[in-house]
């Protein structure tokens, strides 16, 4: 090893979509939402992130997709870490990112979540995965929850130590599927950041929205120890649109979807009434993921390919939790 090279690490990350949405912070700092979540790591986008922390560098470096990049984001979340570690030294980042990024497929989420469990091992922090978690949240709140795979609860916490996410427990395998249709893979103009505060400080029905998603939360729990498909779809659903509702109410008004987002809505809804059991959600961009289970997966498919490419449908099932590669 190099006598300047004082750690390194690489991790595998996956992302998560939530099924119960968070939607705004009570504290911007510390990345503090203002109600729980519940969400599902995926098996196919990911993000593979490598740290090597070196004494003679000047600077990080930081490299996105094998190419150098200046960004203020991660750089805040390193000297985060510094402080933490209480150790100065600068690192090198070079992630390779399988999602398309700012599209509303949760690219941060396992950004965010790998470069926290690689970063704080290469410089010698021996992590647990709940401070991971702890750590992920302070670069991106959804990446908190990335830690884990399957299904995972983000409980909101009051302060930097108790806001975290878990694993849920599930007794019998878990039936669900997800199908991303990727309508637009173009970085989205409204950043999630921004379309949060907007809707928390602006929507006259934000305190409503905290009541019911705390509501959902609780009934989307209750349908996972259920086993129940039929009651999480529904939740997810309209959890979605809940939240989507305050992009709508906010002033200005605004809206990740677009033509097709809603033509996808209405298809979701038609192969539900040809006896086809789906549900959709969308997060913060236009792209449509739609729940399902095994049986008709194949099935949803075939109905899909006749409206989309091939190269923009993808099959998901429940994913992993980090992986770390050395």
């Amino acid at each position: 090893m190099d006598n300047n090279i004082i750690g390194k690490s690489k991790v595998r990350a996956f992302t998560n979509i939530a099924l119960v949405k968070y939607w705004g912070k009570k504290n911007e700092g510390l990345i503090l939402p203002q109600n729980g979540s519940i969400s599902l790591t995926l098996d196919h986008f990911y993000s593979e992130t490598e740290v090597i922390f070196d004494s003679s560098l000047k600077k990080d470096e930081i490299y996105f997709n094998n190419e150098r990049v200046e960004d203020n984001k991660i750089v805040n979340f390193l000297n985060i870490l510094r402080n933490k570690a209480d150790n100065d030294n600068f690192c090198i980042v070079k992630t390779v990112n399988t999602v398309p990024t700012s599209a509303g497929l949760a690219s941060s989420s396992s950004g965010f979540a790998a470069l926290a469990a690689a970063s704080s091992k290469a410089i010698g922090m021996n992590l647990s995965n709940m401070e991971i978690s702890k750590l992920a949240r302070r670069g991106s709140g959804s990446a908190t929850r990335s830690i884990y795979g399957g299904l995972v609860e983000w409980i909101p916490g009051t302060n930097d130590k108790n806001s975290y996410a878990q694993p849920l427990s599930y007794d019998k395998k878990l039936d669900l599927n997800l199908i991303t249709v990727i309508l637009n893979r173009n970085e989205k103009k409204i950043s999630s950041r921004y379309g949060m505060k907007s809707s928390v400080e602006t929507s006259p029905y934000y305190d409503v929205w905290i009541k019911q998603a705390n509501e959902d939360l609780k009934n989307m729990k209750m349908a996972i120890k259920k086993n129940d498909f039929t009651s999480l779809g529904r939740i997810t659903e309209t959890n979605a649109m809940r939240m989507h509702s305050l992009t709508l109410s906010a002033d200005p008004s605004f809206t990740y979807f677009n033509e097709d987002t809603l033509k996808t809505i209405n298809l979701v809804k038609d192969l539900r009434e040809q006896g086809l059991e789906c549900y959709f959600t969308i997060d913060a961009g236009p792209n449509v993921k739609i729940l399902c289970q095994d049986k008709n997966t194949n099935k949803i498919m075939k109905k899909l390919l006749l409206h989309f490419k091939h190269s923009d449908l993808v099959i998901n099932h429940p994913g992993p939790g980090i992986q770390f590669i050395y």
